[in-house]
């Protein structure tokens, strides 16, 4: 097999949603270095002989840093062997894969992107939240939640994103998530809009949190929500509460649903 390395998303995590290539490439793997989010059913998907390197990273805690990471992949690129850099979700929405293919690029080392499920996608299937919906949602806009160290979240430009009116979803908010709601609301965005906090989400254990941008910080604290979570801001969040096939089963009572649920009460 030719050397080259695969930048490859995992998904969002159940196993299952990971593509065939994925699988392909992760089987043929010769060393796979992994991030936190990785399951174990999905390192089991790589071969007996295959070497498994945890890398660790995870929001404010990185156990290795980027550029010791970008280093490594390239190390055993060079000594001739097939390397998946396997990450959560999808490789190139908030997963750092443009660094590592960038870095790659500049050593001249061959390398493919395998796209995953990301995040927002794949939880809001499975917590009854479609992302756009012609009822209610025409966009929607990915944010991440967590900047770089020493940066904080002063820098986004909160007035367009209050002022957007579609949905909103924020990776790794769970820590900022106070400071997420309060901009948004003192930007305009209306604090009786729906918000949703999952965790865990296309896990087993995954649990989604209901509220509205006024209230979703309190709710989430109560219910001791801790990451990996994903918020989603929107009028669409109002669907989870007959949609969440993942965690409870509908009532066969429920009537089609013809216009915007009322809010939460």
């Amino acid at each position: 097999m030719t050397p080259k390395v695969y930048l490859v998303g995992a998904g969002p995590g159940d196993p299952e949603l990971i593509t065939i290539k994925g699988r392909r490439v992760l089987e043929e793997a010769q060393v796979v270095i992994y991030d936190r989010l990785v399951s174990e059913r999905i390192l089991d998907l790589a071969g007996d002989d295959a070497e498994l390197i945890f890398v660790g990273k995870e929001t404010s805690f990185h156990s290795t840093a980027q550029e010791d990471i970008n280093r490594l992949i390239a190390a055993h690129a060079r000594r001739g062997k097939r390397v998946v850099r396997l990450k959560g979700g999808d490789p190139y929405i908030f997963g750092r894969g443009g660094e590592e293919a960038s870095h790659l690029h500049d050593e001249g080392i061959p390398f493919e992107v395998v796209p995953g499920v990301t995040a927002a996608s794949g939880i809001g299937a499975y917590a009854g939240i479609p992302l756009t919906d012609r009822r209610y949602s025409q966009a929607v806009t990915l944010v991440t939640g967590h900047r770089m160290k020493g940066e904080g979240l002063e820098d986004l430009n909160w007035a367009a994103l209050a002022g957007l009116g579609h949905t909103l979803v924020f990776y790794m908010g769970v820590a900022n998530i106070s400071e997420i709601t309060g901009k948004l609301m003192a930007n305009g965005r209306a604090p009786s809009t729906p918000a949703a906090m999952v965790s865990r989400g296309t896990m087993p254990g995954q649990r989604t949190v209901l509220g509205t941008l006024s209230d979703i910080d309190v709710r989430c604290r109560e219910e001791g929500v801790k990451p990996p979570a994903l918020l989603i801001i929107g009028e669409v969040v109002e669907l989870s509460r007959v949609l969440n096939w993942s965690e409870q089963a509908l009532d066969e009572s429920q009537v089609p649903i013809d216009g915007p649920l009322k809010s939460f009460g």
